[in-house]
């Protein structure tokens, strides 16, 4: 008690003594002990903060068993399905991307191609694949220049209105499937119920190092992310490189001349379709993301591009991604007080388990653990990054994010 000043001392025995002209007690002692210096309560806001990402963490591997859990469904008969594929140059192996589509093992299916010019590249590599694959009926559709803010969304509209099925799969150019793809996606469709699926996907990198480390983040933070949303409020959304869909549900939220002005139309389109009525499910065919082999500016403009699209898309999820981030978290407490360094280890742990959950066992990718600790020290700088700015680089052209998600071209002379 010699430590403590008069004052202190005299109300700690007021306290100790239980005296009933005080309500309240032991919440006094807790305010009279407590170290109110600012750099201890910053330290112990830390840890609270600390606390609920490692709380998140492990709902995130409850999250992924409980996926791993559903069987998926047993296709009883083969629906007619239509491939959408939007294309823009050439894309790291694209050849090899767009082929594992033309060898699909099931027995009704088209593919509709769609470019902007005859000039773009990429319409040579589908006339190969067209020879290579006769028997796979496939169309070439050029669409000039797209009057949408999102060319993709452009895209996707014309090739719908040519395609003839109504259960339809949008898949961008930079996905690689194996061929039992088409029959997992029509055994889920047979659920009257369902209206869009999005199929997770494995990022799988170039050679540069930039592009491994994002990948390393896309197979951890990422997914572990969307599957605990999917736990905790079911799926209110969809993942844009590959979506399964009803044409019937898409004309029913408004088509995409709803969605042409929102940069993240992936996720606005299974938004749309939840709040319609209509089911939607995080599909249990993992897809692969080839996402090229990246240089530092490139990897810069895509995740600050990733982060003030998603800060619009989902505001309050964006601010809750704090709590995906452990590590630097637990570096930050340790920096406010170094005596409370136990908290690293554990952090390191935990995320590490979570990591495996996710990236392993329910994406079957690989981890490089030399790259983890580092992703996740640039991922938390970009989340920071992305709370700020609202101009995004995409495909050579600038544009401006609006709050809503919307987002518009900015002139060349106005940059």
């Amino acid at each position: 008690m010699a430590a403590l000043a008069p004052p202190r001392l005299i109300l700690f025995r007021l306290i100790r003594s239980r005296s009933p002209m005080i309500p309240g007690a032991s919440c006094a002692l807790f305010l009279v002990l407590f170290d109110l210096r600012p750099g201890k309560i910053l330290a112990a806001g830390l840890l609270l903060v600390l606390c609920g990402a490692l709380v998140y963490s492990l709902l995130s591997i409850i999250a992924a068993m409980r996926y791993l859990a559903v069987r998926p469904a047993v296709l009883q008969s083969a629906e007619a399905i239509s491939i959408l594929k939007p294309l823009a140059g050439l894309d790291l192996d694209l050849e090899s991307n767009l082929r594992t589509f033309f060898e699909q093992e099931y027995p009704a299916f088209e593919i509709l191609f769609a470019v902007k010019t005859t000039h773009d590249p990429a319409a040579d590599i589908v006339a190969r694949l067209q020879r290579e694959y006769p028997k796979v009926p496939s169309r070439l559709l050029i669409t000039g220049e797209p009057p949408y803010p999102n060319a993709k969304v452009y895209s996707l509209e014309r090739m719908l209105a040519a395609a003839a099925n109504d259960l339809v799969v949008m898949s961008d150019s930079d996905i690689r499937v194996t061929p039992e793809m088409l029959r997992t996606i029509a055994a889920e469709f047979q659920d009257s119920k369902l209206g869009v699926a999005t199929c997770p996907y494995r990022a799988v990198p170039g050679a540069s190092f930039w592009s491994r480390l994002e990948a390393t983040g896309m197979n951890t933070d990422f997914w572990g992310g969307a599957l605990v949303a999917r736990m905790l409020e079911g799926m209110r959304f969809a993942v844009g490189p590959t979506i399964a869909a009803r044409r019937r549900v898409l004309h029913s939220i408004g088509g995409f001349e709803r969605v042409k002005d929102y940069l993240a139309e992936d996720f606005v389109i299974g938004k749309f379709a939840a709040e319609a009525g209509h089911g939607v499910i995080l599909s249990s065919y993992v897809i692969e993301h080839h996402i090229g082999s990246a240089t530092l500016q490139q990897n810069v403009a895509h995740r600050l591009r990733w982060g003030r699209s998603t800060r619009r898309s989902r505001p309050a999820g964006y601010v809750g991604q704090l709590f995906t981030m452990p590590l630097p978290l637990a570096l930050l407490v340790c920096a406010a007080s170094p005596a409370w360094w136990p908290v690293l280890p554990l952090a390191i742990g935990v995320r590490a388990l979570a990591a495996y959950t996710v990236s392993s066992r329910v994406l079957k990718a690989k981890i490089n653990w030399l790259l983890l600790p580092i992703e996740d020290l640039m991922a938390f700088y970009f989340w920071i990054a992305g709370f700020f700015g609202n101009t995004i680089s995409w495909r050579g052209r600038r544009y401006r994010l609006f709050s809503d998600g919307r987002f518009e071209l900015i002139p060349p002379g106005n940059l």
